[in-house]
Formats: C-alpha cells, sequence, structure tokens
C-alpha cells in the first residue's frame, strides 16, 4: 500500500482523507447554498471595504466643500455631496468601516457571553440551571428598544457603549440556544467516560462539550451580526448612537438626511440602500451557514439527502475493495 499527498491507493481506489471543517463548511455553501455564498461576498465586500477605507475613499469623510452644498451625483462626486459638500460615497466607505467594526465585536461580545452562560447552564444544570434561565427568562421580558435607549441615554453615545450595550443584551438572549446544545452534547458517551477518569471540570467544558457545540455557535455569530448592525443604525437614528461627524449609516439617515429629503434624495437614499444590502447578504450567509450546519440536515434529511447517501455508498465500496484485497478496514 504506497501513500501520495493526501490520498491512499488501495486496489486501485483512492481514499480521501477528510477535509478540515472550516473548508468543508465553505466548499459546501459555495457547492449548495448559492444565496448565502452571494450574502457571504456581500461580508466580505464590506470586510474588505472597512480595511482599505482610507485607500478607497476620494475624499475624507470630513473633508467640506461648501461650494458643493446639495450637489447632485456627478464625475466629482459620484454619489452626490451632503448640505455640507462631503463627498457621500468617502462617507459611506468609512460608514462601512464603523458597521464592520460594531457587528464583528459585538457578535463576538453576545457569543462570548452566550457560550459562557449557556456552558454553566447546560452542563451543570440542577439549581444552577433554574437560576440562570429564570434570571434569561425576567431578561427577555424587558423590551429590547426601551432597555438599549434607557441604557445609552445614561453611558451617552459612542461607538464602545453601543457594543458594550449590545453584546450582552443579545448574549443573555441567546444564552438558551446554547445551552441547548451542550444538555445534548454531555450525554455523550466519551463525556461520562471523561468523568469516570476524573477529568475536571474545565477540561471537559474546553476540550469535549465547547468543540462539540460550535455549529450553533457559529450561526448565532453570524445572525448576531446582522442584528447589532441594524440595531446600531436605529439607534443612531434616534441620536442615542455614534455621534456625528462620525459617518455612521443610521446617523446619516437621520436629522439631515431627512430634512434634505425632497431637496437631495441621495442622502438618504445611498446610506439606506447600503444598509439594507449588508444586512441583507449577512442574513442570507447565516440562512446558509444554518442549513449547512444543521445536524437533521446534515444526517440524510431534506435536500441533502441524496449526497449523504451517495458518499455512504463510495465509503462502502472502498471498504468493500479493502476486505478483496485482503486488507482489514
Amino acid at each position: 500500500m504506497a501513500e501520495t499527498g493526501r490520498t491512499t491507493a488501495v486496489a486501485g481506489v483512492k481514499e480521501v482523507k477528510p477535509r478540515n471543517f472550516f473548508v468543508d463548511m465553505l466548499v459546501r455553501l459555495v457547492k449548495e447554498k448559492p444565496l448565502g455564498t452571494f450574502g457571504g461576498v456581500i461580508v466580505l465586500v464590506l470586510f474588505l471595504t472597512g480595511i482599505f477605507a482610507n485607500v478607497l475613499a476620494p475624499y475624507g469623510y470630513n473633508e467640506m466643500n461648501l461650494s458643493l452644498r446639495l450637489a447632485p451625483p456627478s464625475p466629482q462626486n459620484i454619489l452626490g455631496a451632503d448640505h455640507l459638500g462631503r463627498d457621500m460615497l468617502s462617507r459611506i466607505i468609512y460608514g462601512a468601516r464603523i458597521s464592520m467594526i460594531i457587528g464583528l465585536a459585538g457578535s463576538i461580545t453576545s457569543v462570548i457571553v452566550a457560550v459562557f452562560l449557556g456552558l454553566i447552564s447546560g452542563y451543570l444544570g440542577g439549581k444552577t440551571d433554574i437560576i440562570i434561565q429564570r434570571f434569561v427568562d425576567a431578561w427577555m421580558c424587558i423590551p429590547p428598544l426601551f432597555f438599549l435607549l434607557t441604557v445609552m441615554s445614561i453611558l451617552g453615545p459612542g461607538m464602545w457603549q453601543i457594543i458594550m450595550v449590545l453584546g450582552p443584551f443579545y448574549g443573555v438572549a441567546n444564552t438558551r440556544i446554547v445551552r441547548s446544545a451542550v444538555i445534548s452534547v454531555k450525554q455523550n458517551m466519551y463525556v461520562e467516560a471523561s468523568r469516570a477518569i476524573g477529568a475536571p471540570t474545565r477540561t471537559i467544558l474546553i476540550r469535549h462539550i465547547l468543540p462539540n457545540v460550535m455549529a450553533p455557535v457559529i450561526v448565532l455569530f453570524t445572525v448576531n451580526m446582522g442584528t447589532v448592525i441594524l440595531i446600531e443604525a436605529t439607534l443612531s437614528f434616534l441620536g442615542f448612537g455614534i455621534p456625528p461627524p462620525i459617518p455612521a449609516w443610521g446617523g446619516m439617515l437621520s436629522e439631515s438626511g431627512r430634512r434634505y429629503l425632497l431637496l437631495a434624495p441621495w442622502m438618504a437614499l445611498w446610506p439606506g440602500l447600503a444598509l439594507s444590502v449588508v444586512v441583507y447578504g449577512i442574513n442570507m450567509l447565516g440562512d446558509g451557514v444554518r442549513d449547512i450546519l444543521d445536524p437533521r440536515l446534515r444526517g440524510g434529511l431534506g435536500r441533502y439527502a441524496g449526497a449523504e447517501k451517495k458518499r455512504a455508498q463510495r465509503l462502502e465500496k472502498v471498504r468493500e475493495d479493502k476486505e478483496k484485497a485482503g486488507i482489514s478496514a
């Protein structure tokens, strides 16, 4: 039996080693979820635009030219200018950076909170689980917009204030999803075996439980990112988010966008369109990742049944060829 590269030749049959988890997820996303792939492209464009905003923007986001006040789209200002003569394209590009930072930081914070509380609640159970879940019940009864406006009015507007508020708020609300996954995983025999040999709780949670609940955690991250960006735009629109002159898309829709809506509709059109496209792309990516990582679909139900059946047939054929060649599987 000779090994070459990533395959092993056995009686003329090549057995391919399993791909990395994230590589396999990306390949399946491209092959099986075209809308999810399209959403992923939109998210990638958002990230690249935010990272290279200084290079892509033709002007500074607060660079004024009063002679171009309310100028319509033209070769000099492709998307027009606002009431202070600032280039709308440049402000949209810099606004992508704000949305990227808030979306990533807010989603990461919410996932950390959800994983921390979900692991403790689901694994320990008993009184600990009851206390945490009753706290989550009470938390979810609070009207989101009322709570966010109240806290932001106390903390004051700002990017990091929004992240500190939105992250924990949605993290606590998503605790139940992680808890359910943990309860399902902790019933497996390898967890019982780890307990039997005296492995500490920290080791069991980090090495055995957490890796096996990453699928719902990844889905939570993608879904929360769109939600955080949309809520940030809402807070900025109401005056409790990113303060001017920082070009947040929600803030661009508010005040000046509404005031000059009839004279310069492009001031509200472009930030609203950018916000809609980005949130749509993130939601499509989240839906695609959820469908791919859903164990009910991966296990042979729904539209993926045919692919899973063919894969099982190929593995069975490799096993039979090994037996014929006198090699134990």
